[in-house]
């Protein structure tokens, strides 16, 4: 990094001796900026310029990952680098929209935002053990536009072909934007790891390639300073798919251009100074690079909605409808509701025909969620599930416990005790300030928890 920076190194050398930075952003799908700025339990510093409601996170006493808030997903916690890759995408409501590589979350998150929950946003995630982990960012989101899989690259290029009309990218790395705030990064990082990591970018791109409609754009982003990895996997994939070009990105204020003159050149090179770089001595953030392709071709119209919703019995029917009747002031419009074994789910607009693997047939592809988990259908009941509550607020049902931040029965709440309350028996929404935390049953003024034990 001194050889490449140059006379910038010192000033980037002391950053990295700094604190690091966190973000808030505000989600208003829940909750308008202002809104959220008159309640804030804590101190905002300055708005992150290249991200709509978002803020610099100065050190407090409160935590905010542990406030009700935080629970009800009224924001995300986000490096304010990272926020730029969503917002340099510029997805527009309405489109279909794929995060190739999605988990923990904060980047569908931002997008789902940016689509105001409408369209279609597919969120994947390869690895077992972090899509549970995206899946739970996602619900507490509340967004209506959101279906979440598990799938590789390749399965998705197979069952989708050129259908999005923008695709992330934000690929495995070494990690070396993370270094100031994450100590296993710098543990880990080798220069063998920065090759393969280049090796893998490239083989996912070649997929995702696959993704992109013409007309439609690609994106690719990393947290790594490593020139291997970023222009070096921009040129290449550049070299091999003549049908995609560099689109120029606003140079905002901090923001570095792409650094084609740390390659060897090449006839491409130029067009990467179109790309942007952060880094952590010239932002208030970690360091971060991105990249936004088109496709060239003729804009093809996308056909139709393809999906097949599998549409509720009879008898679920019937559950469904008293449950609505008795607990729920607010409609789910009936063309997007769908059945995936006992599971009823609010499905986005624009949903594919993803096949249904659950059925046994061994085709299809691996769905965590297909939109808004709305409950289960047991033996002569509806059970409302726990991403149902967060997609409310507490005028969308008619039976409501509302508390206020600070209220220790909330507390107990979320450690999932039991607690007295009078009002009207059966399902209650459990409310924080009005937004939905979870459900609870009142039986003779107590009310039983039903707050998952995976969130406490």
């Amino acid at each position: 990094m001194s050889l490449l920076l140059g006379d910038e190194f010192p000033a980037f050398a002391a950053a990295l001796e700094e604190e690091p930075v966190n973000g808030l952003r505000v989600n208003t799908l829940k909750i308008s900026t202002e809104d959220f700025l008159r309640r804030s339990p804590f101190p905002l510093g300055d708005r992150i310029p290249w991200a709509a409601s978002a803020y610099v996170l100065p050190p407090s006493d409160v935590s905010p990952g542990n406030h009700p808030y935080h629970r009800a997903g009224l924001y995300y916690l986000q490096d304010p680098s990272a926020m730029s890759a969503a917002m340099l995408l510029d997805p527009h409501p309405g489109e279909c929209v794929l995060d190739l590589a999605a988990a923990p979350g904060g980047k569908t998150t931002h997008l789902a935002t940016l689509m105001q929950g409408r369209g279609l946003l597919v969120a994947n995630e390869i690895k077992d053990k972090r899509v549970g982990h995206l899946a739970m960012n996602v619900e507490r989101w509340g967004a209506g536009n959101v279906v979440v899989t598990n799938e590789t690259p390749e399965r998705l290029a197979d069952a989708f072909g050129a259908f999005f009309d923008r695709v992330l990218v934000d690929a495995p790395c070494s990690g070396e934007g993370m270094f100031r705030k994450d100590m296993g990064a710098r543990a880990d990082w080798s220069p063998g790891m920065v090759a393969g990591c280049a090796v893998r970018q490239r083989n996912i791109l070649r997929v995702a390639a696959h993704l992109v409609r013409p007309g439609g754009y690609l994106m690719y982003s990393t947290c790594t300073f490593a020139p291997e990895e970023d222009e070096g996997v921009m040129v290449q994939f550049l070299d091999e798919h003549p049908d995609f070009g560099v689109e120029a990105l606003p140079q905002l204020s901090g923001f570095a251009p792409g650094k084609p003159e740390w390659l060897e050149f090449t006839t491409k090179d130029k067009e990467l100074c179109k790309a942007v770089r952060l880094f952590p001595h010239r932002v208030k953030g970690e360091g971060h690079f991105v990249c936004l392709l088109k496709r060239f071709g003729e804009e093809e119209k996308r056909a139709g909605k393809r999906n097949q919703l599998l549409a509720m019995n009879r008898m679920q029917m019937e559950l469904w409808q008293a449950f609505v009747r008795d607990v729920l002031a607010c409609d789910f419009a009936a063309d997007r509701l769908l059945v995936r074994g006992e599971r009823l789910y609010f499905a986005p607009e624009e949903l594919p025909d993803f096949g249904h693997p659950s059925t046994g047939s061994g085709q299809g592809l691996r769905v965590v969620h297909p939109g808004i988990w709305l409950g289960t259908f047991k033996k002569g009941r509806f059970e409302p599930a726990h991403p149902l509550a967060l997609f409310l607020k507490a005028d969308g049902t008619h039976n409501v416990t509302n508390f206020q931040p600070d209220d220790q029965r909330l507390a107990a709440y979320l450690r999932g005790e039991t607690f007295a309350g009078e009002g009207a028996p059966g399902w209650t929404l459990v409310c924080v300030d009005g937004f939905g935390l979870g459900w609870g049953k009142r039986v003779q003024a107590m009310v039983k928890n039903h707050y998952p034990r995976g969130w406490m």
